[in-house]
């Protein structure tokens, strides 16, 4: 199941995983197996993830950051396919999804020689890419009836949805304010009009999904792969400045 109505559907870059993570939900989709199961075992492959960069062992590194990131388009898809959406998933999936991006940072750069600045600048970046991404994609299915359990503003603890305890949201959105909040207050200082633009084209769409969690992981596996890991902390801090080129194209042609 799409987030979006087919004929709203784009080039979703960041979302190479996903003909997998269908076949992993169509063999879930009978069994116990749920959404926040699936959750907890992507961040179980990203961990082991990170061992793999400390000791060296690049190529399962790439294998199990990838895998990662197939099981987190597979929580969201069996959500949907069991019809079981909920706060408790949507926000517990940002939270372990910020949490590893930063522990995958910090175990580079302490295999590398770079500053540990950098290493928070190309972070904080790499959080920015995504919440823009977020921040379109978002309005996107707002607007055209897609899925509705991200909200364009998240400023309020949203209630419960059937089958989830309150007080679950409650301690994953706490969570989620205290570590995105200045990410979505930046973006929104950046473009806070964007809601209110004109519809953004599929090709746009492709264009921001680079900045998508799935593609940023798989650049880092890659040059991983390639034995460039000194390369990747300053790839995403140059990355970032297109943050700007993006929000400028929105502003001139789609506001």
């Amino acid at each position: 199941m799409s987030k979006l109505p087919k004929e709203h559907q784009f080039i979703d870059l960041s979302d190479y995983g996903r003909p997998i993570a269908k076949i992993i939900v169509k063999s879930l989709k009978s069994t116990s197996f749920t959404p926040i199961d699936v959750t907890i075992a992507f961040v179980i492959s990203g961990l082991i993830g990170v061992y793999c960069i400390f000791e060296g062992y690049y190529f399962a590194a790439a294998f199990f950051i990838i895998f990662k990131s197939i099981l987190d388009a597979a929580d969201g898809e069996l959500a949907r396919v069991k019809e079981t959406p909920s706060y408790t998933g949507r926000f517990l999936d940002s939270v372990s999804d910020i949490i590893l991006n930063f522990i995958i940072f910090l175990t580079i750069w302490k295999i590398t020689d770079i500053h540990f600045f950098f290493m928070f600048l190309s972070f904080f970046g790499i959080q920015l890419q995504g919440t823009l991404y977020n921040y379109y994609y978002v309005i996107l299915r707002n607007k055209f009836n897609g899925d509705t359990t991200s909200r364009v503003f998240e400023n309020s603890t949203p209630l419960a949805l059937p089958g989830e305890k309150q007080r679950n949201v409650n301690i994953l959105f706490f969570l989620y304010k205290a570590l995105y909040g200045i990410f979505d207050k930046t973006i929104y200082f950046l473009d806070k009009n964007a809601s209110t633009g004109k519809n953004l084209p599929n090709w746009f769409m492709s264009c921001i999904s680079t900045f998508g969690l799935g593609f940023q992981l798989l650049i880092i596996s890659l040059l991983l792969v390639l034995e460039l890991k000194e390369i990747i902390i300053p790839f995403f801090i140059f990355y970032s400045s297109l943050i700007f080129v993006y929000i400028t194209i929105r502003k001139i042609f789609f506001n």
